[in-house]
């Protein structure tokens, strides 16, 4: 879009995120503790049209749509450090300011997840979702922002459909699933045993269940901690002198305690394997110290995995999610063209409006005035007239219409808007 004229929608986004500001401020900005909703807050701001807050424990952003950029920008700055209780001039440095074009595109990035912490993770299109659902709720998005916020959901679903930028594990937990999944093809129906109660565990387990493991058990030093995290996965509790009667059922076993000696040794995976019936067993290790005995990988049909192997899938998988994100910046760049094609085009939309309505009205006084000389004609050669009156009318602006909608190029716009309204006299209406 080319900087607008006064008449034009501006678009304004203004933020910070984990590259630009440290939490201690993300935290305040965010707004948590504020009395209200966070959203009238700068929808409230005079310069302001419609407005978008975005708050998530990485970013925290305000998508705008105003007259004035720089009235809008100052009034929003001003009221968010106000309520956030801290000093412009201090905040300045960790700020991000982009304009129209700049801003669309970042949005789509955002969207897609080009500008995340993790390229590809799917929790931010959750949370953009969020953010414009609640700022629907209060009417604080309109025609401009309602547009900008469906086309940036479907860049990220066309980026996610046609690219592979999230088709790699790029987590250890979720990595430690994908090369289950590699070793047995189809998860469904095995059955899993998780060692260590933590956050890794609980991850591990949540991408388990996504990959259709039903059948999972929690084994914990402490048991209390198993129970509560087996509540949560609908998984089944165990202490770890459990193990070896868990080790005769498991399938897929992710370890992720922090004893400081293995958990597992080499001869109870023996001791296990005649009841198993030599069946495959698959163990990942993701703690550090190591939870596993290396020696287990020397027992026939047991497969395992330690972290540092993990790494270095999660590597590789980087630099191919890296490839992707190549091919997922020109599809935003061809949609940022899409939609600023659209944004400039809502200018010709009141001159063409006043146009169809001079075309009307031109014809309707013309069509009274005759009719009084045609009052023996019946009701359907009345509405024969109607209709070929309303055709010649139609006709004659059409191609006006058209070249406005498609012919005129973006930055002779305004001058062809000028020619149109002077030549039929558009300003008297």
């Amino acid at each position: 879009m080319s900087q607008a004229g006064n008449n034009s929608k501006q678009l304004l986004l203004l933020g910070l995120n984990h590259r630009t500001a440290p939490v201690e401020v993300r935290e305040r900005l965010a707004l948590s503790d504020f009395d209200g909703n966070a959203i009238e807050l700068f929808y409230n701001q005079e310069s302001c049209n419609e407005a978008v807050f975005l708050s998530t424990c990485n970013r925290v952003e305000v998508i705008a749509c105003c007259r004035d950029l720089a009235s809008c920008r100052n009034e929003i700055l001003e009221c968010w450090c106000r309520a956030a209780g801290l000093n412009k001039e201090g905040l300045q440095d960790h700020l991000y300011l982009y304009e129209n074009k700049d801003a669309v595109k970042h949005l789509f990035r955002v969207a897609s997840s080009l500008d995340s912490m993790v390229l590809g993770e799917p929790q931010i299109l959750g949370q953009l979702k969020d953010a414009y659902r609640k700022a629907v709720e209060v009417g604080a998005s309109g025609q401009i922002l309602n547009k900008l916020f469906h086309k940036a959901f479907f860049v990220a679903k066309r980026i996610r459909t046609e690219t592979r930028i999230a088709s790699s594990a790029v987590s250890i937990s979720y990595a430690a699933v994908e090369l289950a999944r590699k070793i047995f093809g189809d998860l469904q129906g095995k059955s899993a045993l998780l060692v260590g109660a933590g956050e890794m565990a609980e991850l591990a387990a949540q991408h388990l269940k996504t990959s259709g493991i039903t059948d999972l058990m929690v084994a914990n030093r402490t048991l209390e901690r198993a129970v509560r995290l087996s509540q949560e996965l609908g998984a089944t509790p165990l202490s770890l002198e459990e193990l070896d009667s868990a080790l005769v059922k498991a399938d897929i076993v992710i370890s992720s305690t922090g004893a400081p000696d293995p958990v597992i040794s080499a001869d109870l995976v023996r001791s296990v394997m005649r009841p198993r019936r030599h069946r495959l067993l698959f163990f990942i290790d993701i703690a550090v110290p190591r939870d596993i005995d290396p020696e287990v990988n020397r027992i026939e049909n047991v497969y395992l995995y330690d972290i540092d192997e993990l790494k270095g899938v999660i590597e590789e998988n980087m630099q191919e999610r890296q490839k992707e994100a190549m091919r997922a910046e020109r599809m935003v760049e061809e949609e940022v063209i899409k939609f600023l094609s659209w944004l400039s085009s809502l200018e010709v939309v009141p001159v063409i409006r006043k146009l169809q309505e001079k075309a009307e009205s031109v014809r309707q006084q013309e069509l009274q005035r005759s009719m009084k000389y045609l009052s023996s004609l019946n009701d359907q050669e009345r509405a024969a007239i109607e209709r070929l009156t309303r055709s010649i009318a139609e006709k004659l602006i059409h191609d006006p219409i058209i070249y406005l909608k498609k012919g005129v190029h973006e930055r002779d716009r305004q001058k062809a808007l000028a020619s149109i309204s002077r030549i039929f006299r558009l300003e008297d209406e």
